[in-house]
């Protein structure tokens, strides 16, 4: 059981780097092009809608099978490391699933479009910000 607990973490950077990855390119390249090239902002803002959906799954996956590979009590040689990684994977994750069930529903409504949009980017930052501290706690030595 160590032996299969210790192969499946030296999975967990590549975990790291989907879910940092993914963020980062939907962020910085995907959604700036549909609102660059789709006729209007509309079609542009229901499309992003739903990558931001599809996005918050994959954030939520990668984030519970890191929380799982790294829980306490699994075979690790840095458990410190593992309990400051834990904290941001959950943060990210909490913050996925904030940012689509507490703020998309009132972007989407159009209820206060300026206040709930500047929100959600900034979960979307926080989210950022915890899967990219995530990678690097995964990625650096000692």
């Amino acid at each position: 059981m160590a032996l299969l607990t210790t192969r499946l973490q030296a999975l967990s950077p590549w975990l790291a780097a989907l879910w940092w990855g993914s963020l980062t390119t939907l962020g910085a390249l995907v959604v700036p092009m549909l609102f660059a090239n789709l006729p209007t902002m509309a079609m542009a803002g229901g499309m992003a809608a739903k990558l931001f959906a599809a996005q918050t799954w994959l954030s939520v996956g990668c984030g519970v099978l890191l929380l799982l590979m790294h829980r306490p009590g699994a075979v690790s040689a840095e458990n410190d490391r593992d309990r400051t990684l834990l904290v941001f994977v959950l943060l990210g994750v909490l913050l996925a699933l904030l940012s689509q069930f507490a703020v998309a529903p009132k972007i989407v409504s159009r209820l206060n479009l300026r206040l709930w949009h500047n929100v959600g980017s900034a979960l979307f930052a926080l989210q950022w910000l915890c899967a990219g501290v995530s990678f690097w706690r995964l990625t650096r030595k000692g």
